[in-house]
């Protein structure tokens, strides 16, 4: 009785500290009184076992060996290899059913040498390749805006630089901001052959917005280096007193001088039009890009 006390109190005293408790404790087979292993510890929990299943595609059997955990999503990834068949174009059928790629094999009941048929999805292959289109025209149209991006930087940079040398009192050739408005519109016209929507649309608009304010800010550089920029317009000569002479056979002549600027305008003025490289240029309407 007394051992039996003895080999009970230290028991109750780890109990009342608190360290550990009865349900933390386990007996091992050599009456050792230990801590309880934790069955989730990695360590201690011994790893699924594999099976043997077969599977059958059209007149012929494929062995695939798998962790019998494994769901039906990873046995097709492992039957693209014998088939042929991508993964997202199979079927895969268990007991005459079809089975999802998110379902487990143990759970539905496969075993060790179960047997599978396997069937071509020609739903799933269409919209996988639906899919890889829509990625392909998508990478595509983001190549060509990074591209377009980079240019108008570059462009962009050579603005500024212009702008430097005439607000510091310098000019700039005629053909050389000529120049910069011809490639910046060449710019234009590639963002309008790219066909996006969503973010790549929203970046597509942004670099229209920016070749917009760089011709404008070049469009205005040379409206201030022409010759006429400054230039105050002739005021308005005063009339000259009518005379009038007869000529010898008798026919009264009136003169009156006037400045050409107060004649009546017969003519509408034509469109503003600026010919650049071969190009002409007109008032180009921006919101068409930016819709």
């Amino acid at each position: 009785m007394m051992m039996m006390r003895m080999r009970t109190k230290p028991t109750e005293l780890t109990s009342m500290n608190g360290s550990s408790t009865s349900d933390d404790l386990e007996v091992r087979p050599g009456g050792m009184l230990v801590q309880k292993r934790d069955p989730d510890d990695s360590q201690t929990r011994s790893p699924p076992p594999t099976i043997r299943v077969r599977v059958k595609y059209g007149s012929t059997y494929h062995e695939i060996i798998i962790s019998s955990t494994a769901t039906f999503g990873e046995l097709k990834r492992l039957l693209t290899g014998p088939t042929g068949l991508h993964y997202e174009d199979q079927k895969l059928i268990y007991k005459d059913k079809e089975r999802l790629s998110k379902s487990f094999l143990d759970v539905v009941g496969v075993k060790d040498k179960s047997k599978l048929v396997l069937l071509e999805d020609p739903v799933g292959r269409e919209k996988r390749l639906m899919e890889a289109r829509k990625n392909a025209k998508f990478e595509k149209a983001s190549k060509m805006l990074s591209g377009i991006r980079l240019e108008v930087d570059r462009l962009a940079g050579q603005v500024v630089a212009v702008e430097s040398v005439v607000s510091e009192g310098g000019e700039v050739a005629e053909e050389t901001v000529a120049g910069l408005i011809e490639l910046l519109m060449n710019q234009v016209l590639k963002l309008d052959e790219v066909k996006v929507d969503g973010d790549l649309n929203q970046q597509k608009k942004i670099q229209v917005k920016r070749v917009q304010r760089c011709v404008e800010k070049l469009d205005v550089l040379k409206i201030k280096q022409s010759p006429l920029h400054g230039r105050r317009s002739p005021p308005i000569a005063a009339a000259a007193p009518q005379t009038s002479s007869k000529n010898a056979s008798g026919v009264v002549v009136t003169t009156k001088w006037e400045t050409f600027d107060s004649l009546p305008t017969i003519f509408p003025a034509p469109p503003s039009t600026s010919k650049t490289g071969g190009t002409i240029q007109q008032n180009f309407n921006w919101d068409l890009l930016l819709k």
